[in-house]
């Protein structure tokens, strides 16, 4: 979100700056990071969102969203893969603490891990191992610090398709295209509960919010507002915890400066919800393992267009 926005207005200059905004950590397991790539190679990253950020708070917390942002070759598109939060893996045993390992839904990887720093690097390489994917750098979003963003920048027109109730606020969302403040917005993408597909529409509409982020940030007055610039980057910044895997933040939006809100999609992996014992998780199907090729290898774009049961066009 930082870079594509600092990168979209074409503001590239400002990057040192805002770039100390910015918490450091390495977020990605020795397992799960990929050497540094070629400007001719797609790019992964790891998107972790949760409440906290601050591991001392976060000792009982699980990843509320995870997603793979994947950047095609030619830095002019992006894909967003939602990775299903109740999907049943081996969780590989945390260093540093007493958890062994075992199966369990991927979203637990981030609590076993201790939430934070070691809770990505848990999850980073539980995701390894299930797609056998490694990462260019990831980031670990707060997105309670997203409300002031979607604020800052005046709300977000999002389209609801069912009428849902928030089991949080018990707001009633109605069908429509609205437009939404921050928290607001954010209640509206937590919901699964009610939804004709659970959790594989609350994805969906995550995904759909992303965009619309960006769409109002590519559409606002931020190119003629300094004040605001800084205000919007400055709130983003406070919102991230990134690994950049020893990229420069300069030349990360360097490369990125032809991606475009327009040119995202959504996917969604190959999987369908199973109930074993009494527990309800989420199962991979089998082309999930052509999905996971794909990100793996310059060709995401075949897939997609091979597989649009799969695609949510944002």
């Amino acid at each position: 979100m930082l870079i594509a926005l600092v990168a979209g207005l074409g503001l590239q200059g400002v990057t040192q700056r805002y770039d100390q905004s910015l918490a450091k950590e390495l977020l990605l397991d020795p397992a799960a990071r990929r050497d540094r790539s070629s400007a001719s190679s797609p790019l992964n990253y790891l998107l972790v969102g949760s409440d906290r950020r601050n591991a001392a708070e976060q000792s009982d917390q699980r990843a509320d969203t995870i997603l793979i942002a994947h950047i095609p070759a030619g830095r002019d598109r992006a894909y967003l893969i939602s990775v299903p939060r109740d999907l049943l893996v081996e969780i590989p045993p945390a260093p540093g603490n007493a958890y062994s390992g075992g199966s369990d839904k991927i979203n637990s990887a981030f609590h076993f891990g201790g939430g934070g720093q070691p809770g990505a690097r848990l999850l980073s390489a539980t995701l390894t191992q299930v797609t056998g994917l490694r990462f260019d750098g990831a980031a670990l979003i707060d997105f309670s610090g997203f409300r002031k963003v979607i604020d800052l920048l005046g709300g977000v027109r999002m389209c609801v398709d069912t009428p849902v109730r928030s089991i949080h606020t018990n707001t009633q969302f109605n069908p429509g295209c609205q437009e939404m403040d921050g928290a607001r917005a954010l209640d509206y993408a937590r919901q699964r509960y009610d939804l004709p597909g659970g959790d594989f529409d609350r994805q969906r509409h995550q995904q759909q919010l992303l965009r619309a982020i960006m769409d109002k940030a590519s559409a606002s007055d931020l190119r003629t507002n300094p004040r605001k610039l800084d205000e919007v980057i400055r709130a983003v910044g406070a919102s991230l915890t990134v690994d950049t895997n020893g990229t420069p933040t300069q030349d990360m939006v360097f490369g990125l400066r032809g991606l475009r809100p327009e040119a995202m999609k959504g996917i969604q992996v190959p999987s369908r919800s199973e109930m074993i014992g009494d527990t309800s998780y989420v199962v991979l199907d089998e082309g999930a393992a052509g999905l996971f090729q794909s990100l793996r290898g310059p060709d995401l774009d075949g897939w997609a267009q091979a597989n649009p049961k799969w695609v949510n066009h944002l």
